[in-house]
């Protein structure tokens, strides 16, 4: 069942589409990618999302029914551009912020604790927000999002900032309550992050959507008749009339070797073809990365 879907979207300004005729179904309880470049119509169909402006035509729904103004407490948005006070104190805006959405005071400080101290900033809760890192600053807004446990989380470009290890703990936090049961559109450049967390995808190029799916499925549907394969020792093999070798290297007494075909060879006579070269340890489809996807799809409706 979805818990999200925006049908038929249509945004103009003057004569430019932001968004043309965009329609996404976001599953209950899963993880799923808006991508595009930069100025697709994304973070247009965000600001619709979150009644910040409404489309031209078209219809959205959250749980089965039409998306109302008062729907917003059910949302949590973590925008790009981050939206702290610098001057006010860090724990007195999380708090203002969790009392915006509905928490009694007592409730809003025992969630607050709870996730200060699960990300490590409970040190931060007296200090000015100017006085943070913007990695520091991004948890706190992270906190704010998440606190009052709402149906649609929408994060863009949640890990800016981080460094590595921070990128982890919050990409750990995002599959948390993805597995409690929140519903979460993630917005990002980062197709590593993409092929680790969302099950499924979006991707909108120049305001019109080019590609949706589960990720498996994408990656599979556009693997490119390349196969990895890693034998024993030291082996080289020579491409032929059914296959070229796109490179080859050796990593602890192993040979590892990408080939793509060039015929409609089937690939059990591909398999008893390089066989004979040596002992053949592993033979695989090479799936290319949602990163390569991106630009290949792009490129094509360019």
């Amino acid at each position: 069942m979805a818990l999200f879907e925006a049908k038929n979207v249509t945004k103009q300004y003057g004569n430019q589409f932001a968004l043309d005729n965009v329609s996404i179904s976001v599953p209950e309880q899963c993880i799923y990618g808006l991508l595009g470049p930069n100025g697709a119509g994304k973070t247009t169909l965000i600001r619709i999302i979150n009644q910040i402006t409404g489309p031209d035509s078209g219809e959205l729904f959250l749980n089965g029914k039409k998306l109302m103004p008062e729907d917003v407490q059910f949302i949590g948005y973590l925008p790009e551009e981050r939206g702290l006070y610098k001057k006010m104190k860090v724990g007195e805006q999380a708090l203002y912020f969790a009392q915006l959405k509905g928490l009694s005071k007592p409730e809003a400080m025992k969630r607050l604790k709870y996730w200060f101290k699960k990300l490590d900033i409970i040190d931060w809760w007296g200090k000015k927000v100017e006085e943070l890192s913007k990695g520091m600053q991004q948890k706190v807004q992270f906190v704010t999002t998440v606190l009052h446990e709402p149906k649609l989380l929408i994060f863009d470009e949640p890990f800016s900032g981080f460094d590595p290890l921070n990128t982890k703990i919050v990409k750990d936090e995002i599959l948390f309550l993805r597995d409690k049961g929140a519903t979460i559109i993630f917005s990002t450049h980062d197709m590593e992050s993409v092929e680790e967390l969302c099950d499924n995808i979006t991707l909108i190029n120049k305001s019109k959507t080019i590609l949706e799916g589960s990720v498996d499925e994408i990656r599979r549907k556009w693997a490119a008749h390349e196969y990895d394969l890693i034998f024993e020792g030291d082996v080289t093999i020579e491409g032929n009339g059914h296959y070229n070798i796109l490179h080859q290297n050796k990593d602890n007494n192993k040979s590892i070797i990408r080939l793509k075909t060039t015929s409609d060879i089937k690939s059990n006579d591909l398999l008893q073809s390089v066989m004979k070269s040596g002992n053949l340890l592993s033979f695989n489809p090479a799936l290319p990365s949602m990163n390569e996807i991106f630009i290949r799809v792009v490129e094509t409706h360019n």
